[in-house]
């Protein structure tokens, strides 16, 4: 790509990062040059963050509805999955997700529960009584 091919469509990500790529000058050396962003992939970025937010909105539903316990929510809300939750609490895979039982839940040990708190950067509390985000 030439240095004066570089893209520079408008992103979300503007104001936090610029992306590097390597390019051809005038004189058909290579050199960095920063771009503001490529329209492909801040479409790719966005259907990505949709798919975030819906998935964090699902969870919240079940929630309410009494099929998960909160943790779905915070797991889904943190981006991590069984694999992360796992090694950072020290529980192993099925009985993360067996606390994912609403039922199994509200008879963990507030040392269980803190765990999870500690993850999540929240309290017991907030982690028992979640107050979701407005988004």
């Amino acid at each position: 790509m030439k240095k004066s091919d570089t893209p520079q469509d408008p992103s979300l990500l503007d104001n936090f990062t610029k992306d590097v790529y390597y390019v051809t000058d005038d004189s058909g050396k290579y050199v960095t040059e920063k771009s503001r962003g490529w329209e492909v992939k801040a479409t790719a970025l966005n259907l990505t963050w949709d798919d975030v937010k819906q998935r964090v909105e699902k969870a919240k539903e079940d929630y309410f509805k009494g099929k998960c316990s909160p943790i779905n929510y915070f797991m889904e809300n943190k981006m991590m999955d069984l694999n992360i939750v796992s090694s950072y609490t020290g529980f192993w895979k099925w009985q993360v997700k067996r606390h994912l039982k609403l039922n199994v839940f509200n008879n963990l040990s507030e040392k269980k529960l803190l765990k999870y708190a500690k993850l999540f950067e929240i309290s017991v509390d907030e982690l028992k009584n979640p107050k979701f985000d407005a988004n």
